[in-house]
């Protein structure tokens, strides 16, 4: 295959250097044969590209025999976000798409996810409201609740939530939506059960993830909880053990800790939250203890003991207490370390449809896997396990499964934002600190403290930072990071200032409505005005004004 492109390339370039020859005037450079061969020289990158990915293609597939026509354009094997979004946009463009799902449509975003998780962070900050009474010029309050009827209410809003994402809703926007399980049994034909065989032209994965479990000493003797069986509950545990300080760690803590729990988090590393700044982190952890949220940073899960239901994690210190070892008793325990992609049970390894370290799909820019037919988006794939990325994959993943032949779409990771839904919220979007220094990129800082905000101060969450990362001397932004009430919303206007090459002077130069979270946004603009405003140009100012006074 090498030969043949060196081959092709020798014959473009012999042809325009022969045309060059030739040229025994001026007027010969515009000879059509010169300009026909520079034309050619111009594409022949392109064109040699499009070849060997052709010849790629056929050579992986060859030993498949490629069926006389095909039951469906597109098989979508998997209802969370991604391949809901596919499918739909598949149907949407008039391709025959169906849709399998072995478990529940909606995947881990409705079932039990986003949506369960919120309605009980919903809940659970309601009582946090009771308990700030005071603070709201109340004098006093109570309340009452059974744990049951919260989980209840859970259930409630995702059977609200549910239509959304229903077979129902597929089917009528021309989506043969099947229940069963998907085994990919060739790069054309996908087996369902193991009795339907379905030809297609492409397959899109969109398996998703589950929750790890770390293979830690013990931890088969006891019942252990995680994101997934979680919302079976209906006792409120007395002392809830976590391990984990991600976000969905962190996101259930604090809820259980302002339902009543006894609530002690668990995490290996020095701080909550490692992936955002360590002023970032430190924050939550400053509400989580003054919560009453016991936080043990640096301890490593060593063993679990089960003695007569008296059930224990033993933990290795790892600070300076290293190599003692501590002991906490717990009544349920949750794992939240972390998900895995799943990959195993539906084709790839007979295919040898090779994984990355991490153990996602490997696939290109533009989420093809090895064969040139089959993609991958979502959690499966990684390298970020959000619903909205999954959502922002699987538009790749449909086009240039539909229509690759024509254009292909690198997938665009330019501006991921993402939230953890803690009180208060952090939200975030490009670089922070952490990762501009990794990568060496020069930058500025620009912060606005929420503390001063009046609809803040009115609201009684007076309270986080707004931080900006930029160009030095410059307005073009990095990345962002929000601590405070409503970040998640409030990070919005700088996602779409990045992604529209907006800079701060935009957002200065943008009216915001008055008394509203969102002024944090224009404040910190302002801040960066100031910081960056000529004084040479002050100064001539200011003596300007000063002759128009005498």
């Amino acid at each position: 295959m090498l030969f043949r492109s060196m081959l092709a390339g020798t014959i473009v370039y012999v042809n325009a250097g022969t045309q060059i020859a030739k040229i025994e005037s001026l007027s010969g450079i515009l000879s059509p044969g010169l300009i026909l061969s520079f034309v050619i020289l111009g594409f022949f990158p392109f064109i040699a590209k499009k070849i060997i990915a052709a010849i790629k293609a056929r050579k992986v597939l060859s030993q498949y025999e490629k069926p006389k026509h095909f039951d469906y354009n597109l098989v979508v094997i998997g209802a969370g976000s991604a391949g809901l979004v596919t499918s739909y946009i598949a149907a949407a463009v008039k391709a025959k798409v169906v849709l399998v799902e072995k478990h529940r449509m909606g995947g881990d975003c409705l079932n039990t996810g986003c949506v369960p998780s919120k309605a009980l962070l919903r809940s659970a900050k309601f009582l946090s409201h009771v308990k700030r009474a005071k603070e709201f010029g109340i004098k006093s309050t109570s309340v009452d609740f059974d744990f049951a009827d919260i989980m209840e209410r859970v259930q409630r809003i995702i059977r609200q939530v549910e239509p959304h994402d229903s077979v129902e809703r597929y089917s009528q926007l021309g989506v043969d939506c099947l229940t069963g399980d998907a085994k990919i049994t060739s790069p054309y034909t996908v087996e369902i059960d193991g009795q339907t065989l379905l030809t297609t032209r492409n397959i899109v994965i969109a398996t998703g993830a589950r929750p790890f479990v770390p293979p830690i000493a013990g931890i088969d003797s006891i019942d252990y909880l995680t994101s997934d069986t979680l919302w079976d509950l209906r006792k409120l545990p007395k002392r809830l053990l976590v391990l984990g300080g991600g976000p969905i760690g962190c996101e259930l803590v604090q809820a259980f800790a302002r339902f009543g729990s006894q609530v002690t988090q668990v995490e290996m590393l020095p701080r909550i939250l490692m992936r955002e700044d360590p002023e970032i982190s430190a924050m939550v952890m400053a509400r989580f203890k003054s919560e009453g949220i016991d936080i043990r940073v640096e301890h490593r899960a060593i063993k679990f003991i089960n003695n007569n239901n008296k059930k224990t994690l033993v933990c290795e210190c790892l600070g300076e207490q290293q190599g003692e070892e501590v002991s906490i008793e717990f009544d349920e325990v949750l794992i939240a370390v972390g998900r895995i992609a799943n990959t195993k049970g539906f084709g790839l390894e007979e295919l040898n449809i090779p994984l990355t370290p991490t153990r996602t799909i490997e696939t290109d820019q533009y989420l093809q896997t090895l064969y040139p037919n089959i993609f991958a988006c979502g959690d499966v794939v990684g390298p970020y396990q959000f619903t909205h990325i999954a959502s922002h994959q699987a538009w790749y993943a449909s086009v240039n499964a539909l229509f690759g032949r024509f254009r292909k779409f690198a997938v665009d990771y330019s501006v991921i934002p993402w939230a953890t839904f803690t009180d208060p919220e952090v939200a975030r979007v490009g670089l922070n600190e952490l990762e501009a220094k990794e990568k060496g990129i020069a930058y500025e800082v620009t912060t606005y403290d929420i503390e001063d905000l009046d609809r803040a101060i009115a609201d009684e969450e007076a309270h986080g930072i707004v931080k900006v990362l930029t160009v030095p001397g410059k307005d073009r932004i990095l990345g962002v990071t929000i601590v405070g009430e409503h970040a998640g919303d409030l990070i919005a206007e700088y996602v779409t200032a990045m992604r529209y090459k907006l800079g701060l002077n935009k957002i200065l130069g943008t009216i915001h409505i008055y008394p509203t979270m969102t002024e944090a946004n224009k404040f910190t603009a302002g801040n960066w005005k100031k910081a960056h405003a000529s004084k040479t140009i002050l100064s001539w100012v200011e003596r300007y004004h000063s002759w128009l006074r005498k």
